[in-house]
Order: C-alpha cells, then structure tokens, then sequence
C-alpha cells in the first residue's frame, strides 16, 4: 500500500460579477502568503474559510464555516460520537446542505480574488460528493473554478510518497472534473540533498516545471521490493499515471517572488482572469503648441 503524503487540496475560482479562487492544502502559508503577494499587485483579495477544523488563521477571512458548524461540537456531541475524521465528513455534509449559508457570505462583491480555504483530507475529493457538489455550486453563481492541489515538497523525496502524491493529485482532477494547478510547497525549506533528489527524479530544474518521468520512478521505487506483486502493482500504478499523462507540478516558494508570480499567473490562465476587464487606451498628453495654433486660430476667426 502506498504511503499517504501531506498534501491538501484549493480550488480556485474567478466570478466576472464577483471573483474567486478557493484551494485545498498547505493552506495558512499559501493563503497568508498569496494574500500579501496580491495585495503588493494591489489586486483585491478575499479569505473564505470552509475547514470547520481550522484553529487560527493569519489574515482575515470574509466568512468563515465554523460559525455555521465546527469539528469540535460535533465531536462532543453524545448522540453522534464521531472522531476528528468522522466529525470532519459530518460538517462537511451539514454545509453542503446549507449552501445558502455561503451564498449570503459572499453576498455581491465586485471584482474580488476569492480564496476558499478548505480542509485537506483526500476522501472528501476522492470518495465523497462534497467538494464535487461545492465546484458545481459555485459555477451556478458562476464563478471560474479551478483547483490547487498543494503537496509538501519535504515529503515527496522518496519515490513511494512522490508516486502517492501524484495519484492523489489525479484522483482529485479526474473526480472534480475541473481545471487544476498542482504546487509542490514548501520548496524554501527542502534541503540541498532533497533538492538534488527531487531534481534526480524529475529530470528537471528545481525552478522549473516539476514534470515526473514514471518509469524512471518505476525502476527507483522497485529495485528495493522484494515481493513480485506489489511490483506488479507499483507498475501498474505507474503506468496509470502515464496513460493519464495530466499530472505536473509547479514549484511554491514563498520566499521567492518569480515562483509566487508563476503559480499565480497559471491560476489565473485557469480561470481567465482579468479577460472580462475593459481596455482602457492611455490618455496622450497635449501638446502646448498645438493647443496655443488653434487658440490663435480661433482668435483670429472671431476678427
């Protein structure tokens, strides 16, 4: 079986009438981190939280779910008797039912670069119709939406984990059915070693596309299996994943401004951003001389 990778998903989204981006994963950093950078570009950005888990946030957020249901009253509750992963699922259905709730939330803003913050367990994009039933919701008020699968960098070194990431980052695209932007995080904070190796299993530049060769991966993550099922598995996992051929990875450095503006501008291109906005030629300056022929011309008219 293949090990889980900390990742999270964020859907993103653009309203012509109204704006938005919503996302899944290395969410406080990526939210607090994309909301300055936007606001340096002096773009108009709003928060959405929709964990009902979450604990604190570093920026503000224009709605945030737990004031509709959180996790922890769920799990107190004697007559439910859920845990984290159960009372997760339960909020999460509860605001699915309840959609209105964020309708009245977003109310009509203009011209706004919505961020929906929500949680990042893979079920609710894999195996639940939550998320699913959010997307089509906000097309109805039609917004553009588009995910971003966020993975952290630091655990995807080892090509087990990266094999995992990359189907879990699949799995969230083929059952969305959305456009999707997936962000290897964190890059700021990987080591010299662990650069190399992801560089090693991406036959790339770390600053570039991070474009998984599988059957390079392949061979990596097989020579140390002993059993010839699970390599009969890995290799059809594999395979999968190259038949689809969707899945590419753009790197996240908070601590680099190129690499936010890239992730950004791919976000963008997703959801056209920016492509209802009018043109507006620039002004021409006047020119003095002209302006004094025809004052002279016109004076000599009036004579």
């Amino acid at each position: 079986m293949l090990p889980s990778p900390l990742c999270s998903f964020v859907l993103s989204g653009h309203c012509p009438k109204r704006g938005g981006e919503s996302f899944w994963g290395y969410r406080g950093t990526y939210c607090a981190t994309m909301v300055q950078h936007c606001e340096a570009l002096n773009r108009s950005v709003q928060v959405v939280n929709l964990d009902p888990a979450a604990e604190h946030f570093n920026y503000p957020v224009m709605a945030d779910i737990r004031e509709l249901i959180e996790v922890d009253d769920v799990m107190e509750d004697d007559s439910l008797r859920f845990g984290p992963n159960g009372g997760l699922v339960f909020c999460m259905e509860y605001f699915a039912n309840n959609f209105d709730w964020l309708e009245n939330c977003l109310g009509h803003v203009e011209d706004d670069y919505i961020l929906f913050d929500c949680p990042g367990q893979i079920e609710l994009y894999t195996h639940l119709p939550v998320m699913k039933q959010l997307v089509q919701q906000l097309e109805q008020w039609e917004f553009r939406v588009c995910g971003v699968f966020l993975v952290d960098s630091q655990f995807m070194v080892e090509s087990f984990k990266f094999i995992s990431g990359i189907l879990a980052a699949l799995s969230a695209m083929v059952s969305l059915e959305i456009p999707q932007v997936n962000i290897m995080t964190k890059m700021d904070l990987l080591s010299k070693k662990a650069k190399k190796e992801i560089e090693k299993q991406t036959f790339c530049f770390i600053y570039i596309f991070l474009d998984p060769d599988m059957y390079s991966l392949l061979e990596d993550s097989t020579s140390n299996l002993r059993s010839k099922k699970f390599k009969k598995l890995t290799k059809a996992i594999c395979g999968l994943i190259d038949d689809y051929s969707m899945v590419r990875f753009l790197p996240y450095d908070q601590s680099d401004e190129e690499s936010m503006n890239i992730v950004l501008q791919h976000i963008d291109f997703a959801i056209q951003y920016g492509e209802d906005l009018e043109f507006k030629e620039p002004k021409e300056p006047e020119d003095e001389s002209s302006s004094m022929f025809d004052e002279y011309f016109q004076e000599c008219q009036g004579e």
